[in-house]
């Protein structure tokens, strides 16, 4: 998985229509750099440094994936987008929206470009009082002082006065409140356990992974697969059966809802595909006795990927184990997915073809697959 940065953002603007432009530059960064996490009080401040409308001003904390200089380059862009003029007194003008990098990680950086933590925000009153709002116990790196005594310690005796309108986060957008419990199900390689990752770290959720693992029939069966498949089948049924039954039983109060990589019916779809009709017929008989009062996710999301994409994703993640998988065992699974689902009525399901997006390398196309999960069904 990608690594999480946590970064700090002050946004201020004083020209035009200030609350849209603030609120146009969260929804840009939520769409283009990464997860809002908190967004601030709004606080109306006097210019500073220079003759000019009063500002409103904010922070808000992001969790994104980007490097700082890449976060620092799309600001910029979104600056430019909402009108931005740069020029060398640019720092002195008015302006419809500025965006600066006040912490990232704890990290410290200093270029012609980039100064992080953000140069003098330890003077600047119309910064630390939002960044009080949310995050009053993160130290400056430097200083090796918290936000709250910098904001004690501050000399700056400008009147920053919070306003009774708020910023709304875009991430509400997406309601996952109808569902105590997702299951991401999808072919070998096609990204259901990095969405489940996503989904889990962004919207507060229980993640249930699959331990296919610990299989040690696993990498046997690839390498004999007639010799190995009912072993291997009677193994993941009996993991599974296990893990399900613990996790779901075990409430998690902090949590919002559960999201998981797999749900039980795969092994009755990848058995179907293994075992001879004598040995599948048995092993059904098996399943349905073990899971008869299992819990059934309220929403099961199928991810579609044709088989080029499948191959391509397996072979990015290297596994030993699964280098020798062909198009035709690829080509049956995804078969054997969507006949079951076409053939059974207990469970609420979206298929999703993702075969032209990449949600773990493109933040897009991961809001596009949010808003297919989250959207109303269709008729």
């Amino acid at each position: 998985m990608n690594t999480i940065h946590h970064i700090y953002i002050a946004l201020g603007s004083n020209k035009g229509d200030r609350m849209k432009y603030l609120q146009d530059a969260v929804d840009a960064i939520f769409t283009e750099i990464g997860k809002v996490n908190t967004i601030a009080k709004v606080y109306n401040t006097p210019a500073f440094g220079f003759e000019g409308d009063d500002f409103l001003n904010t922070c808000i904390y992001v969790e994104s994936v980007f490097s700082a200089e890449v976060v620092l380059e799309k600001l910029q862009i979104i600056e430019k987008r909402l009108g931005r003029e740069r020029n060398q007194t640019d720092g002195y003008q008015s302006r419809t929206i500025d965006l600066d990098i006040l912490f990232y990680d704890d990290e410290i950086m200093s270029s012609e470009t980039l100064n992080i933590p953000h140069a003098q925000l330890e003077k600047r009153k119309f910064v630390l009082k939002p960044l009080h709002d949310i995050a009053s116990k993160l130290k400056h790196p430097q200083l090796e002082k918290t936000v709250v005594e910098l904001l004690e310690a501050c000399e700056d005796d400008s009147d920053v006065e919070a306003i009774n309108i708020w910023l709304k986060n875009p991430a509400k957008q997406f309601d996952f409140s109808k569902y105590n419990y997702i299951a991401i199900e999808g072919n070998i390689g096609a990204g259901k356990t990095s969405l489940s990752h996503q989904i889990s770290n962004d919207f507060n959720a229980k993640l249930i992974l699959e331990r296919f693992a610990d299989n040690a029939f696993l990498p046997k069966f690839y390498e004999e697969p007639k010799r190995y498949a009912f072993t291997l089948e009677m193994s993941f049924l009996a993991d599974r059966y296990q893990q399900i039954s613990d996790d779901l039983s075990q409430l998690d109060l902090f949590k919002d809802f559960i999201v998981s990589d797999y749900d039980i019916y795969k092994s009755l779809i990848f058995s179907k595909i293994t075992l001879p009709e004598d040995e599948f017929k048995l092993y059904r008989k098996l399943f349905y006795l073990m899971y008869k009062d299992i819990a059934k996710p309220e929403l099961y999301v199928y991810l579609y990927q044709n088989t080029q994409r499948l191959q391509e994703n397996i072979k990015k993640r290297g596994r030993d184990y699964e280098k020798n998988i062909d198009d035709e065992y690829l080509d049956k699974i995804n078969s054997g997915y969507l006949d079951f689902l076409k053939n059974q009525s207990e469970l609420n399901v979206k298929i999703i073809d993702i075969s032209d997006r990449d949600f773990v390398n493109n933040r897009a196309d991961y809001l596009w697959v949010l808003s297919e999960i989250c959207g109303e069904e269709k008729s």
